[in-house]
Parts: structure tokens; sequence; C-alpha cells
């Protein structure tokens, strides 16, 4: 029986983003650890960064891209400004001509020939589902083949899926009155919605007891909906710009925040999609944005931060049976797919050959974040990139409104597995003296002190730095070859010392890393920042640094190494692992991995910063001291991906890692 691979398009959580509004609140202090309303905030996708605008928005000084950085604090992220910036380059990109040059590259030499050819005109497969209906492939398991893709010799890697969401059945929404006090779960506002049905109500934040002539720890406004199976619930709201940017989350009954938006957009202030996994009544919570978002408890209105944006806003909550399409094409393990929507369609999922979701977005797009070398597509609505673990059919399912929409696939051998089967270096720089931090997003060139510098900061006597840099070596090496089991067997890479192998610096297919410097030195507020994100690993000269000024800071903070340590500490043992492992995390990003959640139980090495340092990255154990028995191994491995960051499903870092190095 074949097995069969969907790609659907249909309505998704959407991407949550921040407005340029002002916020009420002081922000915490660098590497301050957010209270629990803001970490779940956070979990959710909900950005609670200050509300800047502008260039000083993007200044990397201050806000280096939360996507490439390792941030000692995710509340001193703007992900408002910086998802607007790179959906900007994104679409510049699109068109540029060093991207058509890279596509002929990686065209020509993905295939089984040596010479380099023009990019093959994407074949076109229009969808078999008759326009204006839904049935036919709306599932993983209804997928419509095209078998005609692939990165095999005798296939077409680029395909254009030409195709039509079904509009959802139309009826008039029920005119819904609300009357305070509707901020918990108990409270709920009904919208009389059972099964398939809509509402739209108009009402107004900060007019509750617990508005700003209230209590003033914030208004939230809660409805109930009964959805069925095979329904989704969706909710967006239009508030003032100016005064009132809305939030909107979905509680399930038992008050587990389940999906969460504030992206913004032109008109619409938030807007989302479930769809439940078991039918039952959910709750759709409408509040104002604020430095800390959430109720502490949703079945308490009164539990509230305070500060939050009020004033009058119309949301529309409809539970409806919504089209998307599923299309399987057929990969290979270390096939690097690329995929853009335009049109209707706003959202791109891929799941494996058994139906697992890998890879989802909805309006997101981190094509700008690929080095100038690499030939995966972006632009459009949404973007997204996948490196397959297995042969097989795999789904892409494509999601939004209703009407015409235009999807391109492409398909990538590993940009290491070309005609030359490039053996790829990482070279860790512990003492570079000038540094260009312009790489990062910096200031320019400046002077960054040596790791040895550093080191009797943990108590360690500095003539041992020598010896503590080879352990560290020792540990990446082991981070990205021993510890590696990915699909590919051959991983294909060397981890060398830049003091030992100096005239390396600066050579083709040599990655360089430096773990060096402070922020003060280098004008960028973080631990640790990376030059791309490159799936596929297309570009082998990428750079990453590594700062050390908050990892041997006092300890007191989550994200200083001495807040572990104690007399019973192995300190050489925990050092090295840890800076190892906060390196590999940076060379992670240089060959294709984004952040995974750090909230979750999966301790893996692409977490975001933030919360949770030191069981999630450094690899203390239970007895929350580093350097003892019951530490933990932190490795590559297959983990949600970050929530704020847009995409959703699970990542594999540790396939994505072992096919960057795929040799010949």
């Amino acid at each position: 029986m074949r097995r069969t691979v969907s790609v659907a398009v249909g309505l998704g959580a959407a991407a949550c983003l921040v407005t340029p509004a002002a916020l009420s609140g002081a922000a915490p202090a660098p590497g301050e650890e957010p209270t629990p309303g803001q970490q779940q905030a956070l979990d959710l996708g909900i950005q609670v960064a200050p509300k800047e605008s502008g260039a000083a928005a993007l200044t990397a000084d201050t806000n280096p891209n939360p996507y490439l950085a390792n941030l000692p604090s995710l509340t001193d992220a703007n992900y408002f400004a910086w998802n607007k910036d790179m959906h900007a380059e994104a679409e510049k990109r699109a068109v540029s001509q060093r991207l058509a040059a890279n596509r002929r590259e990686a065209f020509g030499t993905s295939r089984r020939g040596t010479s380099a050819r023009a990019v093959p005109t994407p074949f076109v497969h229009d969808e078999e589902e008759p326009a204006g209906t839904s049935g036919s492939n709306d599932s993983h398991v209804d997928a419509e083949p095209i078998p005609g893709f692939g990165t095999g010799a005798t296939r077409i890697p680029a395909v254009r899926i030409l195709g039509g969401l079904a509009a959802p059945p139309t009826s008039a929404p029920r005119t819904v009155t609300t009357t305070e006090d509707q901020g918990a779960i108990p409270l709920a506002t009904p919208t009389g919605i059972v099964g398939a049905g809509s509402s739209v109500t108009t009402s107004v934040l900060g007019d509750g007891p617990h508005g700003p002539a209230g209590t003033a720890s914030n208004d939230f406004d809660f409805y109930s909906v009964d959805v069925v199976a095979g329904q989704t619930l969706t909710a967006n709201t239009e508030g003032s710009a100016s005064t009132t940017d809305t939030i909107l989350v979905v509680y399930a009954a038992d008050g587990t925040p389940l999906v969460a938006d504030d992206d913004s957009g032109t008109g619409t202030s938030s807007s989302l999609s479930y769809k439940p996994a078991t039918p039952g009544t959910y709750y759709v919570m409408v509040g104002g944005y604020a430095f800390d978002p959430l109720p502490a408890d949703p079945f308490d209105s009164g539990s509230g931060a305070g500060g939050a944006d009020v004033g009058d806003y119309r949301v529309a909550i409809a539970s409806q049976e919504l089209d998307a399409d599923f299309y399987s094409v057929r990969l290979r393990p270390g096939d690097t797919v690329g995929s853009s929507a335009e049109g209707a369609a706003t959202g791109l999922t891929v799941r494996t050959p058994s139906g697992e979701e890998r890879v989802g977005g909805v309006g997101t797009d981190a094509s700008s974040l690929y080095p100038p070398t690499s030939p995966l597509i972006g632009g459009g609505n949404t973007a997204i990139a996948y490196v397959a673990e297995e042969a097989g059919w795999y789904s892409v399912e494509v999601s939004g409104g209703s009407g015409s929409y235009d999807v391109t696939v492409e398909g990538y051998r590993p940009g290491t597995q070309g005609d030359r089967g490039r053996r790829q270096t990482v070279l860790l720089d512990f003492a570079p003296g000038r540094v260009n931090t312009a790489t990062w997003g910096g200031p320019g060139t400046r002077r960054v002190s040596p790791f040895a510098a550093f080191v009797p900061q943990w108590g360690i006597a500095r003539t041992s730095a020598r010896a503590l840099e080879n352990r560290i070596l020792n540990q990446v090496r082991a981070n990205l070859q021993a510890e590696i089991a990915g699909t590919n067997p051959t991983v294909n890479v060397d981890v060398l010392n830049a003091r030992l192998y100096p005239e390396l610096i600066g050579q083709e297919n040599v990655s360089r890393i430096y773990v060096a410097g402070t922020i003060a030195e280098t004008g960028i507020n973080t631990i640790g920042i990376a030059q791309y994100i490159d799936p596929g690993n297309f570009g082998q000269e990428d750079e990453a640094i590594v700062l050390l000024d908050v990892l041997s800071a006092p300890a007191g903070p989550a994200s200083s190494l001495n807040t572990y340590l104690n007399a019973t500490s192995d300190r050489l043992a925990f050092v090295s692992q840890a800076v190892a492992n906060v390196t590999a995390h940076e060379v992670g990003h240089t060959i294709g991995n984004y952040h995974t959640d750090n909230a979750d139980e999966v301790h893996n090495m692409m977490d975001s910063g933030g919360a949770n340092f030191g069981v999630n990255l450094y690899g203390v154990g239970p007895d929350n001291v580093g350097g003892t028995a019951d530490d933990e191994n932190i490795e590559f491995q297959t983990d949600t991906y970050s929530p704020v960051e847009g995409f959703t499903g699970l990542e594999d870092t540790e396939n994505v890692t072992s096919w960057a190095y795929a040799g010949r």
C-alpha cells in the first residue's frame, strides 16, 4: 500500500506579534526573569517586550534579532519590529538576481549531472478538486499526489500548485450584547454558537470592575463557544490603532490556554483559528495589550497585572468547517524543501509520511535570515523550509481564507552534497583580538577580551584556560559528530581551534565561531548570536559569536553559570559543558536550526533563551548544581518550535544537523 504525503493550505494559529503602541509599565532589567504571566504569554507566542517602532526598535545594540540571538531574557525581544523588517527584506530577496543565480547553481549540482543549467521552469499542478468545493483532498490521508516532483534524476524539483480554497457556508451572525463582569471563564458571555455558526460583538475594554476606574488590574472579556467535531474556531478583533491593541486567547474549559494572537494586522487587531482535537465548550478571551497581558487565573476576573490598553473593539467569532487542501510529494532523506504561498493561501504545513506535523507557518517568513548563497525561496504570504528525515510521500497543507492560491514547492539536496563533496570545518576562536561586530548588526570592528580573561570568574585558575578550551572543543565536536544519529550516516565535519590552525581563517568551507568578548565590547545585548539561519547549509563560511560576560556574571540570574556552582561542583566539567552547548547552539543556527520551546519538558540544544537556561541548555540536573553526577547531556533532538517565533510542529534538530554536514 502506497504511503502518501500531504501538503495542505488552511487556517492555523497566526504568528503573534506586537503593535508599535506605547507600553505601560517598565521593562525588566536585561536578564531579569519574566513573571509567571509573562512566561505564559511567551509560551503562547504573545510578545511581551516594550513596544517600540522605527529604527530604535531595530537597533542591534539594544535589541538584536531574537531569531538569531540567544537572549538573556525573551522580554528584551521586539518580535513585532523584527518580523516587519524580515518580511520586507524577504520580499526584496525573492526577486533578487542573487537568488536566481543561487537557484541555477543548486539545480545544476543537486542532480546527478555536474554542469550548471538554467533554473527549470516549475511545472504546474492544477488542483483536481473542482473550484468552490471541498472534501476530496482535505486531509493528510487524502492528499492529492504530485508524482512528477522530486530531487531524483527523473523528476523535476520545482512545482507551482494552483488551486482554490472553498468559502464556508454563510449565515447571518448573531449579535451578542455583553454585560460586565465577564472577565473569567465562569462569567463568560455566551455567543449562542453550537456547532456551525457565528457571532459579532461590539464592546469595551476597561469598563468593568477591574478597569482603570476600578481595581485597574485589567479588564478581560470572555466568550463561550460550543465547538463540534471537525469544526474550526475562528476569532478576529478590530480596535483602535492608537488606543486599543487587542490580544486574543482561546482557553479550554479547565483554564488551559491553547492558542493566542496579537498580530496587529491592518484593520484586524488580532486574528486566530483553532481546530480542537475534541469537541466541547471553549472560551475566547479578548484583552488589551500589556507588558504582562494575561490573567494569572482565568477563573478570577481580578487576577490581571494592570497596564493594559483600553477602548472600544469589535470581535467576530465563528465555528465552522474550513477548507484546507493537501498535496503529497515524494522526498528522499536529506531533501531540503522550500515553499512559499501567495493569493488566498496564508498558511503552509509539511507532514511526514505518518502524518506528523514537522513545520508549519501562518504569515511567517524567515527567509531573509538565509545566507546570500541559499537557493531556498521566500516572500509571499508565508514561507517555510524543511529537511526530510526519511524516504516517502510527505504532505503539504495549504490553508488560509477562501479563493485562489499559488503555492511553490522546490526541493534541493544539502549544500555540502554537491559535486565536490565538501568537508566543512567549524573553527572555534577563543582569542580573536578584533572582531567585526557588524556581521551581527553591531557597530563595527571592536577589540574583544579573550576567553582566558573570564576563566577566573568561574573560580578556575587562568592557567587552566587552555585545558578548558580543549574540553569545550571536544564537547562541541561530540555535539556535532558523535551524538548525531540522524538519517545521514556519514556526518562530515571537523571542529578545530583557530589558535592551532590560523591558516584556516577566512578559507572556503570554514565557519568561524568566536568564544570571546562582552556585551559592552561588541555593542550587542545577547549571550550569543549567529550570522544566518541556513536550512540545508548552503553557506559554509557563516560566523557566530558567544559572549562571556553574562555567562560569568555573579551568581543569581538563570543565565549565569555561577548560579549553579558551589563547593561540590566539578567546575572544569560544568563550565566546559555549558559553554560548549551555547557554542553548539549558535553553530546550530548557521546550519539551519531555529529556536525550540524552552518551556516544555524536552531539553534541546536549540531551546530559546530566557528562563530555564540551567536545565535546558547548560545541563544542570535535579540538584540544581552544575558539575555533579546528575547533570544532563544536552543534545540536538526533536522538539516543538519556539511558539513566539511563529512556526508550528516538531523540529528535528538532530536530522537538520546531520544533513548539514552531508559530504558526498
